[in-house]
């Protein structure tokens, strides 16, 4: 990808080392002149020797990284890189050159996620709390409780007190044996360690807070009123002031992103390969799809942060994984630290099982006696967190993303049952039912019941069991929907399996998703037990694919300046990582030279192939990523790409609704209209007023250029149903869940994106930009999301229809290509309505969405409702 201030290149095609090519540059070449100056606003004597030392620190740090790319941001080529140094004397110059821009921005993110400064310090402070009260119960519990006392065993006692139950201090410890003083020890120790890294948290912290304060100029009584977008640009524009980042004037979106994210990139491209171990083999169980908290921290320890890791640091891959002759050492390095760091789990087993028993015990018990049904509730699994995830995507907008489809999850899960089951289900809900039934009945006419051995024992085994069946039992309103629902989840999450298509109904299909999004007793199931099963999956899942992994990072590494080594995958290069699949045109990155052959075309898409990610996982990271952050001043191709999704996009709703026949009137983007109808009301009536509105003169000439026609009743839709003030006394709308959250959670900027494919297909002007609501990002998200799978579909159909003929017609085929008459020229988008499926019933252009609940969906297939 080509852009201004930026510059790299693959590992893997580097010859030499690329890490110390600057300073083969200065043997090179001739020493270029580094001149700095400084920026007062009077006319002073010479400065200070201090001064003199901080200029001379700055001229030599530039004069060691700069001279590779001076071409790049000297005015003119003249060889002089300017630095403004501001003032000595202000706080605010404390935030120059700041080595470690990965752990600061990172901190700057958290800080404003938790609220500010008071409420990392409470949460800090409480954490290191929660560790030592742990201790002192589990001392307390175990040899300052007289226990015969307390169960009444005690014949001559007959009122039990507090002071008969609990031991005086001294002679409790009097009680303390070797194993309880070597528990103390131990955990004095890690208490310790705890508390010296809560205080460099704290002051770490205390600087961050003093960077928002007098550089960024926000308090920490604002940060709920502030999205995390204009502290992203605050953060530039002090860029441009006090360079933060030495090595480039300028900083972009992407790079902050980059900074805070770059392990984070490398994860998700790791498990689009495959190359993570999610799904392994028990003895007894078979194949299970698991990802836990522990599991991450330990992948996280071997391939980023842990000693003899790829990284050398936050931000610099090792220089040994620049040379192709260094893979077979690397990978055996690799596959030795990952036994030795299984080893080391497998040690530590026992003190951490019973550490994730007794905290995951507090942190539910409370919740489990006032409502044992919250087992029973589902929630987003880290399997499923990382594989849904976006290339540059924050936390918050992954949470916020994956919230909204929580609901249609859920419904779509819970619409399957089992007869066998659920008959069961009913039958032990009865007998249950009339056990606890009768020991409450008699409880209430003598409540000497309830002091009977192990009666609330009984109790609550009995109402575990209620809660269980009922999960069990189908509800019998409700409606078998389950295409419709997994449309509605693939609008929001983005990302699914393509053999899922119309197969949302079978049971194949439920079972994956709920790898997804599983239960919340076996989420804590996993993470109780994975102590003993994580050690086992590094050794014989993970450690096996050493030298994938190697080779992973040596060719999909790319050095950036000004933000080190990141995951090449995640400069969303759709030129160069683009998925053939999901592409406009028929061939990715081919010179302009004659179509090869088939059997070189089928081997230059192989290829393609390996070089992008499944699902278009790019292409859909670049989408939103543009969406959320509408300043960033994206690359040619990527502006390219964007530019032409929207114009192949208008150019089908031409057709469609200049088309004289049905079948006219069937292609990708009157799918996606219709799926995205189905989502909820507000969403139907985006579809509708694009379906049905009459064409204009402008919109005519639309499949040559995007015509800016103002579009009144399509804006005034768009400002009523997703929340947008008409004036300074309306009434927020209910639907819109992203007003009922603090701003610091809401996605993109506040303002909402002034070019989205929503405004493309109906002619709003840019300028209205400025009334848009946070939620037509969200809407256009979806609709994209929706838009760019049916394209893709299309051209897997194509292409599988293309094979099938070559092997029915012996011989070199002599048929012509068939001819679209989309703008984007290949089987992705062309054709309008020729290459479509059917699934548009309608055959006039006012035929539009009159229902949410749609019998078809023709993104998932056309099982009924």
């Amino acid at each position: 990808m080509s852009s201004p201030n930026m510059n790299y290149r693959s590992l893997a095609e580097e010859n030499a080392n690329p890490f110390l090519e600057a300073q083969q540059i200065r043997n090179d070449e001739p020493t270029t002149t580094t001149t700095t100056a400084t920026a007062t606003t009077t006319t002073t004597q010479a400065t200070t020797k201090s001064d003199d030392a901080k200029l001379f620190t700055a001229a030599a740090h530039l004069d060691d990284h700069e001279h590779e790319h001076e071409n790049e941001d000297t005015p003119r080529n003249s060889g002089i890189m300017i630095h403004i140094v501001p003032e000595t004397g202000k706080e605010s110059h404390r935030w120059n050159h700041i080595e470690d821009l990965d752990s600061f921005f990172s901190r700057m993110y958290n800080y404003q996620q938790k609220h500010g400064f008071h409420v990392i310090v409470l949460d800090e402070l409480f954490q290191v709390l929660e560790f030592g009260f742990v201790i002192w119960l589990f001392t307390f519990t175990t040899h300052c409780i007289r226990f015969n006392e307390l169960f009444g065993n005690n014949p001559n006692i007959t009122k039990t007190t507090l002071s008969d139950v609990i031991i005086p201090t001294g002679q409790c410890i009097t009680h303390f044996g070797f194993f309880t003083y070597l528990v103390i020890f131990i955990a004095a120790i890690y208490l310790g360690i705890r508390m010296l890294k809560m205080i460099y948290h704290i002051t770490q912290y205390a600087d961050i807070r003093r960077f928002y304060q007098t550089a960024l100029l926000i308090e920490d009584h604002e940060l709920d009123n502030i999205t995390w977008h204009e502290v992203q640009q605050r953060t530039r524009r002090v860029q441009a002031e006090q360079h933060m980042c030495i090595d480039k004037e300028l900083l972009t979106e992407l790079d902050i992103y980059h900074r805070v994210l770059r392990f984070k990139n490398y994860l998700v491209a790791l498990m689009n390969k495959q190359l993570l171990p999610v799904r392994f083999h028990v003895p007894l169980l078979g194949e299970v799809v698991s990802l836990s908290r522990g599991m991450l921290l330990n992948i996280d320890f071997i391939l980023f942060r842990g000693p003899g890791s790829p990284f050398q640091n936050n931000w610099q891959l090792r220089d040994e994984f620049a040379v192709r002759s260094n893979q077979t050492e690397l990978a055996q390095r690799l596959s030795q630290l990952i036994l030795w760091v299984a080893l080391a789990n497998l040690l530590l087993a026992p003190l951490i099982f019973l550490w994730q028993l007794i905290y995951f015990s507090f942190s539910y018990a409370n919740i489990l006696r006032k409502e044992p049904s919250a087992l029973g509730l589902r929630t987003w699994s880290n399997y499923g967190r990382l594989y849904l995830r976006h290339f540059n995507e924050l936390d918050h907008e992954l949470d916020a993303r994956l919230n909204r489809a929580y609901e249609y999850a859920d419904r779509y899960l819970s619409s399957f049952s089992s007869p066998m089951a659920a008959v069961i289900a009913r039958n032990l809900l009865f007998i249950s039912g009339g056990v606890l039934l009768l020991i409450l009945a008699l409880g209430i006419y003598d409540e000497h019941v309830f002091q009977v051995e192990h009666v609330l024992t009984i109790i609550a085994i009995l109402t575990v069991i209620g809660v269980v069946c009922r999960t069990l039992i189908p509800d019998e309103n409700l409606i078998w929907c389950p295409e419709q629902l997994m449309t509605a989840i693939l609008a929001h999450v983005h990302y699914l399996p393509t053999e899922w298509k119309s197969q949302a109904h079978t049971a194949h299909v439920r079972k994956e998703f709920s790898n997804f999004f599983q239960f919340k007793f076996g989420y804590l199931l996993s993470e109780i037990f994975s102590p003993f099963v994580t050690p086992f999956v590094l050794i014989f899942v993970f450690r096996p694919k050493a030298m994938e992994i190697v080779k992973f990072f040596r060719s999909f590494t790319v050095s950036v300046r000004g933000v080190g080594n990141v995951c090449s995958f995640a400069q969303m290069d759709v030129r160069k990582h683009g998925n053939p699949d999901w592409q406009l045109s028929d061939v990715v990155d081919q010179p302009p030279q004659q179509q090869p052959q088939q059997q070189q075309q089928q081997q230059f898409q192989h290829q393609q192939q390996q070089q992008s990610m499944a699902g278009g996982k790019t292409e859909m990271s670049l989408v939103r990523f543009t969406l959320n952050n509408p300043e960033w001043q994206m690359p040619k191709e990527a502006s390219e790409y964007i530019r032409g999704i929207r114009e192949h996009a208008i150019d089908e709703l031409v057709r469609a609704k200049t088309a004289t026949q049905p079948m006219g009137r069937e292609n990708p983007l009157t799918h996606s209209l219709i799926s995205f109808g189905t989502i909820g009301e507000e969403y139907c009536s985006i579809a509708n007023s694009v379906l049905a509105a009459d064409l204009t003169a402008e919109q005519l000439q639309l499949s040559q250029s995007m015509a800016r026609n103002v579009g009144s009743d399509f804006r005034h839709m768009l400002q009523q149903n997703l929340g947008e003030h008409m004036s300074s006394s309306a009434a927020l709308n209910p639907a819109d869940s992203m007003r009922r959250l603090r701003l610091s959670k809401a996605e993109g900027r506040i303002e909402g994106p002034t070019d989205t494919l929503l405004y493309s297909l109906y002619g709003v002007e840019p300028r209205l930009a400025t009334k848009n609501p946070i939620g037509v990002t969200v809407a256009d998200m979806c609709l994209s999301a929706l838009y760019l799978h049916e394209l893709s579909q299309q051209k897997r159909l194509a292409r599988q229809s293309r094979i099938e003929e070559t092997d029915e017609q012996p011989g070199p085929s002599n048929r012509q290509a068939p001819t679209g008459g989309g703008r984007g020229g290949g089987g992705g988008g062309g054709g309008g309505a020729s290459g479509s499926r059917s699934g548009l019933g309608s055959g006039s252009r006012n035929n539009v969405i009159t229902s949410k609940a749609a019998e078809s969906t023709p993104l998932l297939g056309n099982i009924r409702s």
